[in-house]
């Protein structure tokens, strides 16, 4: 007797498992996140590739897929870090208040905020590894500084043109004034006696009012 069309035959195999579903890597900004707030808590010597795994549900094979390395990791961290103080600049150097106001913003932003600041650490260590770095990675460092000192230069300008500031060689004095930002906040960072951030920010104003206030008279 054929078989009747209405029953088919049971072809399935029970005992097989199902295909076990991929789990999803997490979105970037998660493990970036997740890498400053490790720095955060437990310093930068603390972090690695096993642990952040851990943290986001990735093993460490995971990470060193995306990121290929350690120091690629930590340099988009930074990068990541970057972009979120850099939506804070823009928005404190477009306020409508005097050049001045701004400029003191802007130190603010750049100065860290107290010792082990891990936007800061992670900073110094990178700088630190520079030499072993190749020469993209050196310039994306590079162009962490640049983006800094191109607003630096464009507040001087303005600063000189309403007659807020004293008219300087723009270039020269921002050049000098990240020396000096990056000499004390490094002091900062490290928490080196009589280097609180309170006393750099005054330390830093004098030098703006001996360097840019416009001669009285």
């Amino acid at each position: 007797m054929k078989n009747d069309p209405a029953v088919r035959p049971d072809t399935s195999t029970p005992d097989t498992p199902a295909p076990r579903r991929r789990r999803a890597a997490p979105p970037r900004e998660t493990v970036l996140a997740a890498a400053m707030a490790a720095i955060a808590d437990d310093g930068l010597d603390r972090l690695t590739m096993a642990g952040l795994g851990r943290e986001v549900g990735m093993s460490s094979g995971h990470l060193l897929y995306y990121f290929r390395s350690k120091d690629e990791l930590l340099l988009r961290t930074l990068e990541w870090s970057e972009e979120q103080l850099g939506v804070e600049r823009r928005q404190a150097l477009a306020r409508q208040v005097p050049v001045r106001e701004r400029l003191d913003a802007f130190v603010r932003l750049y100065v860290p905020r107290a010792p082990r600041d891990p936007h800061w650490t992670l900073w110094l260590e990178l700088w630190n590894r520079a030499r072993s770095l190749d020469d993209e990675a050196r310039g994306r460092l590079l162009d962490i500084e640049l983006s800094w000192h191109r607003d630096l230069v464009a507040l001087l300008v303005e600063g000189a043109s309403r007659g807020e500031l004293r008219a300087v060689d723009a270039e020269r004095i921002a050049t000098r004034i990240r020396a000096l930002l990056d000499g004390f906040s490094t002091h900062v960072a490290m928490g080196l006696p009589g280097s609180d951030r309170a006393q750099v920010l005054a330390h830093v104003g004098d030098f703006f009012d001996e360097t840019l206030s416009v001669p009285s008279g």
